[in-house]
């Protein structure tokens, strides 16, 4: 893509050569001049950085003479709406194997790509343009809907039903047996698990992910919502819209997660606690089973408390070490008094 196209893309203002062409992006430190890079004002860096990149997106305010620049309010965002344009994607290189296995009953929209030894079973519904990589599955009745893509080695059992434009990373699974034991004297035994799994829209889940299916009802991911690598969703949680997930958060069965919520992660959420919309919760925080996070607030520690009465407990605890040589001080001088 040129320069010109680009900044039509991302609707910003081009300065400089309109014609330089574009072939991959790389960042501006060692971008090439047939590469795309973006650059955004930091804390302690105002000024662009020397570069040869061929052209590089920056923020509204930042001059950079003999540089092809694309301004625009928000660099970063931009830039990632022109990396999914110019670069070249894994699945282009997959197409309709002869060793992949699909069942006759099953139903390929118009434009669906199959890769060597993935399995589509009898029953499942795959939408027109989805991407189904090597060795991904899909099982007997599941529905996959259109432009998705399931990068090598993911996993849809029959139970999952998910929406459009949903991007499954290598290796994760959707619909597995949820966790659900029952005690019977001296033993555990299965409580079965016999629910399903509700994908909305444009949701992505990351490599090695789990969401397990429900044990009646549905397990829920709404629409918009990124998990990262490594989550687990466990059986019942419902997810709400846009709220995004760090890797290795793990979400215990029965949790609500509002819309719009941030988890950092290898965050650990206890059966049946529920987290309000647009709440951040920090990285390892750890929420107790059936408590609940207000919406809006920032909450860490373990167990969950407001940001900053825990920054406040922070600071008290590194000042003990201070304060126990002061009452070891006192304590002394006590002692010399009584002595007296």
């Amino acid at each position: 893509m040129t320069a010109r196209q680009i900044a039509d893309l991302v609707q910003g203002d081009l300065i400089g050569r309109a014609s330089v062409d574009l072939v991959s992006a790389a960042p501006v430190s060692s971008a090439l001049p047939d590469q795309l890079s973006f650059w955004q004002r930091g804390h302690a860096n105002d000024r662009l950085p020397e570069t040869r990149a061929g052209c590089v997106i920056v923020d509204e305010q930042t001059q950079a003479p003999g540089i092809t620049l694309i301004r625009v309010q928000d660099p970063r965002r931009a830039f990632a709406k022109a990396l999914r344009a110019i670069a070249p994607s894994e699945a282009a290189e997959w197409s309709a194997a002869p060793s992949a296995d699909v069942a006759g009953s099953a139903e390929l929209g118009r434009g669906v790509e199959v890769g060597a030894h993935a399995v589509i079973a009898a029953g499942a519904a795959v939408g027109e343009g989805t991407l189904v990589g090597p060795n991904a599955f899909i099982g007997q009745g599941a529905v996959v809907g259109r432009h998705c893509t399931l990068h090598p080695g993911a996993k849809v059992y029959g139970n999952a039903r998910l929406g459009d434009r949903v991007v499954l990373h290598a290796g994760a699974v959707i619909g597995s047996q949820g966790f659900g034991l029952v005690f019977a004297d001296d033993h555990y035994e299965r409580f079965p698990q016999i629910g399903g799994v509700r994908i909305g829209d444009d949701v992505e889940i990351g490599a090695n992910a789990c969401v397990d299916r429900g044990t009646l009802g549905n397990t829920v991911v709404g629409t918009g919502s990124k998990l990262d690598n490594l989550v687990h969703i466990g059986h019942n949680c419902q997810i709400g819209s846009h709220v995004v997930m760090a890797a290795q958060v793990g979400l215990s069965g029965g949790v609500v997660v509002d819309d719009y919520a941030v988890l950092g992660g290898q965050a650990g959420i206890g059966e049946k606690a529920r987290i309000g919309a647009r709440a951040q919760v920090g990285g390892q925080t750890g929420l107790l089973p059936g408590k609940r996070l207000e919406a809006g607030g920032s909450y860490w520690g373990t167990p969950a408390r407001p940001l900053r009465e825990q920054l406040g407990r922070q600071a008290r605890v590194s000042r003990l070490p201070r304060i126990f040589a002061e009452l070891r001080r006192l304590r002394a001088r006590i002692g010399e008094l009584e002595g007296h």
